[in-house]
Formats: structure tokens, C-alpha cells, sequence
């Protein structure tokens, strides 16, 4: 593993630098403040070709690395943690499964269009009673001639309200094990299929998260993802790759909250000097930096072992190391903002600095995608295995 970029997507990657510097970070307050989902943003990353980025070309992809597209995803976390989850949810979560499961209608149908930004993709597995239980679905579906009918809910759906495609995970009527869970391709215009209210959030609140509700929701026969029966299994590898996009952006979260307090904590001054020139202050910042360090090493560790086995038959540890470098990202990421919040004092609780949003945002890096609890499962049973 040697994490090396190349010329080009080092490239790619100084221009994104500069836009998230320019356009994206400015913004990052009032899309928090308001609550205002991150339209331009996410325009403008679809135009300079950020939303099919380790996609292939004859999908309409840039044809990248998978370590690119996760140290792009750092960077505009960093900057804005609300826009890299729209980037995320929808080229991790959504467009992964099209391509790695679709069949070839839905891919040449969906994948170009998501590839350019045309239209937008969400994911959809979590219930009120099926969140880390995802077995335990209550939307169901069953086959009817052509084509599956799908009746139930889902909640805590991330681009919900902007997206035009979803990944949906239900169980066949009259089974309750997760072998009778299917994974389909609904479109946003199917009859029956609704986008119901917006979640108020404590953090990554531009985000866009919503119910989603199916009356008797027609799905073509080919918008099956994989094998019916076998979606568990399209949730759980899809989930691996949307775990490392997670710990990357708890890994952005963390670095902005470390470079903003060094900011502040060289000109607030107390006792007649600088914050920063106590050695207290100087020593929990250099901690704080080696951990997100470590955090980052786990992520990229996570992301060139998926980019070298993309057969996942051949990828027997990319639950267990995606699992490692959400758990160890997030944790650090909310150990971290907290330090910084109390570092600043009164001024890092005061919504006028970034420096709770950033504790804020830092949160939801913990539950999201699998909590930190069932990555300690996903982590303790692939040692007993391996040991």
C-alpha cells in the first residue's frame, strides 16, 4: 500500500482544494444556520465531474481511484460536512450498488446520468424498528408478473427530498429473515412512492433527510439489484464502502476543528499572552493531531485495500478494515471537536465560530452507516474468524 496519487487526480485534487477554499467553506454556516441544502454545491461538483469519480469511463465516470474519490470526500468534509454527505450517500450508497449489482439495462439506464450529476441518488434500508436490526425490515414486496409491488416506510433517508433515485431494501411478503430481503431501484415518479417531511437534526442539518412511504409501488423486474433473496448481502457490501466515506469525512470534520482552534488560540489572548503559548494547549492539540493522523492512515488503509479487490470474493478483510476506520475516525472526530469546544472557551460554545458545528457535525459520524457499537461486533467477529 503506498497511498500515491497520480498526476492527474493530484491534479484533480489541488482543484478541488481550491474551490472548497473558495466556494464551499464560505458557506458552510449559513447552509448549517438555515438549514439549506447545498444546491450550488452540489451542482457544481456534479459539473467538474466529483460525482462519478472512480466510476469507469464508459459509465460517464472520470475512471479514478476508489483513494481518490475518499480523499476528495476529506476534503469537502472539512470544509462542509452537510455537502459531503450529499456526495456520499450518493455515490457510495447509491450508485455502488447500481454498478456492482444492476443488471446491464439499469446500469447503461441509471449509472450515466448519476455519473454527471443529472440526477441524484439516495439509499434507503434504515426503519423505525430496522436501524442497526437491518433484518428486521417491515416494507415488503412480492412479485407480480413483470414486475415487484412494494408497501411500507423508511426514515432517516439522506438526499431524500432532492434525490430522483433510490436503493430500497424490503422483505418478501411473508418471510421474517434476512435471506427474504431484495434490493430495488425505485424512481422518485413511480405511483405510490412519496418523500414525507424533513428531520430537524443537531448536525449536518443542510442535509436533506426524509420518511420515505410505498403504496403499491410498481418496480420494473430488471430495477432488481443481485439475486432476489440476496440483498442483505447487497446492503452489507454497499454499507462497507459508505463506512469509508463516513471515517473520512469524520477525519475532515476533525481536521477543521484542529486547524480552526490553532487560528483562534494564536490571537486570543489571556493571562497576557496567546492561548497557544501554553504548553497545556500546545499538547492537547499535538495529541489531537496524531490521533486524526492515525484515523486517516485506517481510512486510507480501508480505501486502497477496496480499490485493490474489487472482486469482493477476493476482499475476505474490507468488512473488518471499513469497520476499524469508521469506529477509530469517529470517535476521534467527536473526542476531538469536544477538546476544541472547551479550548475555545465561551467563544467555541458561541454559534458565531465554527467550532460547535464542527462538535455537531461530529456526531452523526458515530451512528450513521453502522454505530460505533456494531463495528465493534463487525471487528470482534472477524477476529474470531482470522484467530
Amino acid at each position: 500500500m503506498n497511498f500515491n496519487f497520480t498526476e492527474e487526480e493530484q491534479d484533480i485534487l489541488n482543484s478541488l482544494q481550491k474551490y472548497v477554499d473558495e466556494e464551499i467553506a464560505p458557506k458552510a454556516h449559513d447552509i448549517d444556520e438555515n438549514e439549506e441544502f447545498p444546491v450550488q454545491a452540489r451542482n457544481d461538483l456534479a459539473e467538474q465531474g466529483y460525482f462519478g469519480m472512480y466510476f469507469p469511463e464508459e459509465y460517464g465516470g472520470a475512471g479514478l481511484s476508489y483513494l481518490s474519490y475518499i480523499a476528495a470526500a476529506e476534503k469537502i468534509a472539512e470544509a462542509c460536512a452537510t455537502t459531503s454527505i450529499v456526495l456520499m450517500a450518493h455515490e457510495s450508497l447509491c450508485m455502488w450498488p447500481i454498478f456492482t449489482y444492476g443488471t446491464d439495462a439499469a446500469k447503461q439506464k441509471y449509472l450515466p446520468k448519476l455519473c454527471s450529476g443529472e440526477i441524484l441518488g439516495a439509499f434507503a434500508l434504515t426503519e423505525p424498528g430496522a436501524g442497526t436490526d437491518a433484518a428486521m425490515q417491515k416494507t415488503t414486496y412480492r412479485a407480480e408478473g413483470d414486475h415487484f409491488v412494494l408497501n411500507g416506510g423508511k426514515c432517516f433517508i439522506t438526499n431524500a427530498q432532492f434525490a430522483d433515485v433510490f436503493v430500497v431494501f424490503a422483505m418478501k411478503e411473508g418471510l421474517h429473515e434476512n435471506h427474504g430481503i431484495s434490493g430495488f431501484i425505485v424512481e422518485k415518479d413511480y405511483p405510490g412512492f412519496q418523500v414525507i417531511g424533513h428531520e430537524l437534526k443537531m448536525g449536518i442539518r443542510g442535509s436533506s433527510t426524509a420518511q420515505l412511504a410505498f403504496d403499491e409501488v410498481k418496480v420494473p423486474a430488471e430495477n432488481l439489484l443481485g439475486q432476489e433473496g440476496k440483498g442483505f448481502k447487497v446492503a452489507m457490501t454497499t454499507l462497507d464502502g459508505g463506512r469509508i466515506g463516513v471515517a473520512a469525512q469524520a477525519v475532515g470534520i476533525a481536521q477543521a476543528a484542529i486547524r480552526e482552534t490553532v487560528k483562534y488560540d494564536k490571537e486570543r489572548i489571556q493571562f497576557g499572552k496567546p492561548i497557544w503559548k501554553f504548553q497545556n494547549t500546545q499538547f492537547q492539540l499535538a495529541e489531537m493531531q496524531a490521533h486524526v493522523d492515525a484515523a486517516r492512515l485506517l481510512v486510507y488503509r480501508a480505501a486502497q485495500y477496496k480499490q485493490d479487490h474489487p472482486d469482493l470474493k477476493t476482499a475476505p478483510d474490507i468488512s473488518a478494515y471499513a469497520a476499524m476506520a469508521k469506529l477509530v475516525a469517529s470517535e476521534v472526530a467527536s473526542d476531538v471537536t469536544r477538546k476544541c469546544v472547551q479550548l475555545c472557551g465561551g467563544f467555541g460554545y458561541s454559534r458565531e465560530y465554527p467550532f460547535e458545528r464542527h462538535m455537531r457535525d461530529a456526531k452523526i459520524t458515530e451512528i450513521y452507516e453502522g454505530t460505533s457499537e456494531v463495528q465493534r461486533m463487525v471487528i470482534s467477529g472477524w477476529l474470531g474468524a482470522k484467530y
